[in-house]
């Protein structure tokens, strides 16, 4: 299964869940709050199984992963000490790509990979060009002298109130650093990631 490239509104609805985690789909005026369908589907109480499924695909959606990177992340999960659902999380944050978002240079996940396609980005002042590049922690990431004036890029500094604990942000020079892996109380509340545990260890 490919990366999902459509509406990104029309999926959060779907599955009740801010894909970009700031709300915006629900927000009053902008978007509808039921399910997509002529009139708003009603929702129907759903099975273990089926509640498994919708974790799993609102987790995949939010990061912007297609189904074989996410059961790869996960089965590489699996085989590190420690919790796997935990683990499972801290992995998809250690992406390049979520990284560059969580620093604030880009505005939303599927921005940040953009720039991270077009070889704007620099991990410890070489070019990475890979989304999936797994970021160690102590790694600085930047962008191109080049590229530094992007509108984007612009924008998305300009908007970033504030970065989360496990990154730093240097704004003036506009490097970033991954200090460390990230807590789980410092993720989303709204992931259930034990049921994606189950969901995979029931079918691999």
């Amino acid at each position: 299964m490919s990366r999902y490239t459509g509406a990104i509104f029309r999926i959060a609805r779907r599955v009740g869940f801010s894909i970009l985690e700031t709300g915006k789909e629900f927000s009053k005026g902008k978007k509808r709050t039921t399910a997509p369908g002529q009139h708003g589907a009603r929702r129907r109480k759903l099975s273990n199984y089926g509640l498994q499924q919708q974790e799993k695909q609102k987790v995949r959606y939010m990061y912007g992963l297609n189904e074989k990177q996410f059961r790869n992340t996960f089965l590489k999960a699996k085989k590190m000490s420690g919790v796997t659902g935990t683990n499972f999380l801290i992995l998809l944050e250690s992406r390049l790509d979520n990284i560059v978002y969580r620093l604030g240079l880009a505005t939303t996940r599927s921005a940040a990979r953009q720039l991270v396609n077009h070889s704007h980005i620099l991990v410890n002042n070489k070019k990475v060009n890979i989304p999936s590049y797994h970021v160690s922690v102590n790694d600085k990431i930047t962008i191109k002298e080049h590229s530094k004036k992007h509108p984007k890029v612009l924008e998305a500094v300009e908007l970033n109130a504030g970065t989360l604990e496990f990154v730093s942000f240097d704004r003036k020079n506009i490097v970033g650093t991954y200090l460390r892996y990230p807590e789980r109380n410092e993720l989303s509340s709204e992931i259930n990631e034990s049921l994606i545990v189950e969901w995979y260890n029931r079918i691999i």
